[in-house]
C-alpha cells in the first residue's frame, strides 16, 4: 500500500521581540504523518505520543483539518487516512499544533505527486492551526514550513521574510514539566499596549533583523528583550527570571518563553557555549520547577518539513515473485 511519510520540526515562535512575527526551526524534536490514499475523505487512522487525549475526528484534528484544506485547494476527490506520531510534547511552547498540521500537508502532498508551492503549504497548514491552537498566527508555521528563521510580514496569504542566521549561531531549548495552553496565555495579553512598550519592541524586533544580517552578536543580545508578552505571561512559569539570569550567567546572548511557555530558549555564539548554558538552564528548572526537563541544543535547522520515507505499492516482477517499491 503506498503510503509516505513526513517530518516537521519543533520550531521557537516570538523570539523575545517578535511577539506573532518571528521564529526559527530546530533540527529536533518533530513530528511525523504518515498518508495514504483510503476512501472518502480524510479521516485518522492513527495518533501516538499524545496519550490519547488529540482528538480522532479528522474536522477536529490540526493535521486532518490542514490535510482537508490541501485537497480542497488542489480539487482532489481521492481520500487520505492519515497516522500521526507527536514527538512534541503537548502545551509546550514548541509548535506542537503546527508541526502536526505541516506534516500533514506535506506528507499528502507527497502522496499526491503535486509539488505544491511552499506558500499554499503555509496556507493549509494555518487552516489547521486555527484548530489546534485556539488562534491562527503563522510564527510557528512558517519556520516548520520554510526552516531558517523567518519573519513573518502577513501570515495568510503568507508573506514571509527569510533572515540570514550567523554562523555559529546555536538555540538551546529547554521544556520543563509544564503544561501552558496556548489560548490561556493569549488571553493574559489583553488587547491594548502601552506605547511606550510598543515602541521599545518596534526597536529591539528592528535591531534583532539587523544583527541577524551583519552577525553582530552584541547588539542580536541587546535586542533579545521582550516588553509585551513575557511580562504578561511570567507568573505561568516559576523561577522564570532566575532561568534566564542562569542562561545569560553561562554565556546566553539571551533568554526568553518559546511561544506562549513553559519552554525557554536561549540563543548561542557557538555549540561549545550552548551545551554550557543548557547545563545552567536546565540546572535552574530543576532547582525553580521541579521534576525532570527535556533539553534541546540545536542549530537553527535550516530545513522545515520534508518527506522522511516514502513506500509503494507490492507488485510482480517477471517471475511473478513480489517487489515492494520504494522510493
Amino acid at each position: 500500500m503506498e503510503s509516505v511519510t513526513a517530518f516537521a520540526p519543533a520550531t521557537v515562535s516570538n523570539v523575545a521581540c517578535g511577539f506573532d512575527v518571528l521564529g526559527f526551526a530546530l533540527n529536533r524534536p518533530g513530528d511525523e504523518v504518515t498518508a495514504r490514499f483510503a476512501p472518502g475523505a480524510v479521516r485518522i487512522d492513527e495518533i501516538t505520543g499524545d496519550q490519547g487525549r488529540l482528538p480522532r475526528d479528522a474536522a477536529k484534528n490540526t493535521a486532518g483539518v490542514a490535510a482537508q484544506a490541501l485537497l480542497t485547494i488542489l480539487g482532489e476527490r481521492r481520500g487520505v487516512a492519515i497516522s500521526i506520531r507527536k514527538g512534541l510534547p503537548l502545551s509546550s511552547g514548541l509548535g506542537g499544533s503546527a508541526a502536526s498540521a505541516v506534516a500533514a500537508v506535506v506528507a499528502v502532498d507527497g502522496l499526491l505527486g503535486a509539488h505544491t508551492p511552499l506558500e499554499t503549504l503555509m496556507a493549509c497548514a494555518f487552516e489547521g492551526e486555527r484548530i489546534g491552537a485556539g488562534s491562527a498566527h503563522g510564527d510557528n508555521i512558517a519556520p516548520a514550513v520554510y526552516g531558517g528563521f523567518v519573519l513573518v510580514r502577513v501570515p495568510n496569504p503568507p508573506d514571509v521574510v527569510r533572515l540570514p542566521v550567523p554562523p555559529g549561531l546555536t538555540a538551546v531549548v529547554v521544556h520543563p514539566d509544564l503544561e501552558i495552553e496556548t489560548a490561556r496565555a493569549r488571553a493574559l495579553l489583553g488587547t491594548t499596549v502601552p506605547l511606550g512598550d510598543a515602541i521599545r519592541q518596534w526597536a529591539n524586533l528592528g535591531a534583532l533583523v539587523d544583527a541577524l544580517h551583519r552577525a553582530d552578536f552584541a547588539l542580536l543580545s541587546r535586542a533579545l528583550e521582550d516588553t509585551i508578552a513575557e511580562p504578561r505571561r511570567a507568573s505561568l512559569v516559576p523561577g522564570l527570571a532566575a532561568i534566564k539570569q542562569a542562561a545569560v550567567d553561562s554565556g546566553a546572548l539571551g533568554c526568553s518563553l518559546s511561544g506562549s511557555g513553559p519552554s525557554l530558549f536561549a540563543l548561542c555564539r557557538d555549540a561549545t557555549s550552548a551545551h554550557a548554558v543548557a547545563a545552567a538552564m536546565t540546572d535552574a528548572v530543576r532547582q525553580h520547577i521541579g521534576g525532570e526537563p527535556e533539553t534541546y541544543v540545536s542549530p537553527i535547522a535550516p530545513t522545515g518539513a520534508r518527506v522522511v520515507s516514502r513506500a509503494g505499492p507490492t507488485r510482480l516482477n517477471s517471475q511473478g515473485s513480489s517487489l515492494k517499491s520504494e522510493r
